[in-house]
């Protein structure tokens, strides 16, 4: 995955954590990130992108997580955690995603560096029984993953 999306959806789930915890608004966060010095054009456009989809379906998101974390409520979980799957649900539920393992691959990775030692198979877990709940889910997964 080229460096530039990784860097948008690394800045996205930044973006997020903020929004979930600090309160603030949607477009004073934004553009307080649009103002900083890096990262491109390019990486803020996406990243923006990325954080108007998911914070607007966030109830839609959440629901979503919610219904395939077992044993776990949401505001329970980590806030990295839980904004890095509100992120990847969100591309999972896009018209036209990029392949399913593709954006699971990335959060995990995202999940890894900037949660605790457990976030990358968290993610993971919750991700995959998400997808498989996505119409064509199993048949979703792209990347050779196997069917269900």
């Amino acid at each position: 995955m080229s460096g530039t999306r990784r860097q948008a959806r690394e800045a996205a789930v930044q973006i997020l954590f903020e929004l979930d915890l600090g309160g603030a608004e949607l477009d004073a966060v934004l553009m307080q990130f649009r103002s900083a010095r890096s990262p491109g054009r390019e990486v803020k456009g996406f990243a923006e992108a990325l954080v108007r989809e998911a914070w607007s379906r966030r109830q839609e998101i959440d629901a979503r997580i919610q219904e395939c974390a077992d044993n776990w409520r949401l505001e329970r979980m980590a806030a990295v955690d839980r904004n890095v799957l509100r992120l990847a649900v969100s591309e999972l539920l896009a018209p036209d995603p990029e392949p399913a393992a593709v954006i699971l691959d990335e959060a995990i990775e995202i999940a890894k560096r900037f949660g605790n030692a457990d976030s990358g198979t968290f993610v993971n877990g919750v991700l995959d029984a998400v997808r498989k709940r996505l119409p064509g889910g199993a048949a979703r997964a792209g990347g050779g993953d196997a069917p269900d």
